[in-house]
């Protein structure tokens, strides 16, 4: 068996270059390059995919959370609740507004925001909750928009890893004030370089979003406020339009890996990923949780499986928070998570071979200790 990637985007390229290539020359000739029609188009399908009214396209995800935070007004004084075991780029959003990220821990089975534990967070300074939508499984967003509705808090979706995932039928997008995602290339729906996007259906949250966008500029030279240089430009438009239509069969495929990678590795010493009921993960990572994880993972990499770590430092133990004054112990599911997961190979390319040779390479190095 030859070595097994982590992620393969050029096995990816491969099945779509017949209809990338034209779509690249295409805006080559229109020279639409900066938040031109590729991008237009764009928003208007991937709004129409996730059921809302408006789609801003951006530079990256991250740019997408600073943009929510503006136009909820969040600033200096404010606080916003979110989870402790994410990316960082959910916690830049706040910071980069002056407001104060305030850390939750997460639920063990869905290992997303925690529902029981935000309220006890919430104080008078409290602008928002962003539940993250962490390795393509949807929160319990039922759950935390009960929470943030008594207190009449705004949500925002951090949906950067799970385009396309279903909550109770509906794809995640809809359930927050804004929804806020990345098309990093990795990500299931990917560019060729840096995107990202915020999904609303507010009319005003969707114009102040591209004002915001394209410096500050209510028409073009009259700029009534600071603004940022957050466009995306327009041959990531044109590829994530082609990539949207095979969106589904792609996460369809990840899910199916998904289910076989739970078959095989059944009775091992190892926490499995969880399937709620009432959701549809598009299994961005498939993540187990296994004691001795780093000489796991040593052991897959000398038998030539790649696997990955997310995220093995929580944001309340990151240098950059350690003036919020937290320590080790605060929040401990989240900790467990970042000590003991360990991603595997997915992508929807993964062959059922190469996924019982990974299976076969976890089991022998699970047992190995």
């Amino acid at each position: 068996m030859n070595k097994i990637p982590f992620l393969d985007l050029k096995a990816q390229y491969q099945t779509i270059r017949a209809e990338v290539l034209p779509a690249l020359e295409a805006v080559c000739e229109s020279t639409g390059f900066a938040q031109g029609p590729a991008t237009k188009v764009f928003e208007q399908e991937f709004a129409a995919y996730c059921g809302v009214k408006h789609c801003v396209t951006l530079n990256t995800g991250t740019s997408a959370l600073h943009v929510a935070m503006l136009c909820l007004g969040i600033g200096p004084g404010d606080e916003v609740i979110m989870p402790a075991e994410t990316f960082i780029a959910t916690a830049w959003g706040a910071s980069y507004v002056g407001a104060k990220p305030v850390f939750v821990d997460i639920d063990p089975v869905r290992r997303t925001l925690d529902p029981k534990k935000v309220e006890a967070a919430i104080t008078r300074r409290t602008k928002a909750i962003i539940p993250v939508h962490l390795y393509g499984m949807p929160a319990d967003m039922d759950a935390i928009l009960a929470v943030a509705n008594k207190h009449g808090i705004p949500v925002v979706e951090d949906a950067a890893q799970s385009q396309g995932a279903r909550y109770k039928g509906r794809r995640v997008g809809p359930f927050g004030v804004m929804t806020c995602t990345s098309f990093y290339p990795g990500k299931n729906l990917g560019a060729y370089g840096e995107g990202g996007a915020l999904l609303t259906s507010s009319d005003e949250y969707a114009a102040h979003a591209r004002r915001l966008r394209d410096h500050g500029q209510s028409q073009r030279y009259c700029h009534d406020e600071v603004g940022f240089n957050y466009r995306m430009d327009g041959f990531q438009g044109a590829v994530l339009s082609i990539k949207l239509k095979h969106l589904d069969a792609w996460n369809a495929a990840r899910a199916a890996h998904a289910r076989r990678y739970n078959e095989l590795l059944q009775g091992l010493p190892v926490t499995l990923p969880s399937f709620p009921a009432d959701s549809e993960s598009v299994w961005h990572l498939y993540v187990i949780e296994c004691d001795n994880r780093d000489a796991i993972r040593e052991k897959l990499s000398a038998a030539g499986v790649d696997t990955g770590l997310h995220y093995p430092v929580p944001l309340h133990l990151q240098k950059v928070y350690a003036w919020l004054g937290h320590r080790k112990g605060d929040f401990p599911v989240s900790e467990k998570l970042a000590d003991r997961g360990l991603s595997l190979p997915m992508f929807a390319e993964l062959t059922d071979e190469q996924v019982q040779a990974v299976a076969a390479a976890v089991r022998a190095a699970v047992r190995a200790g």
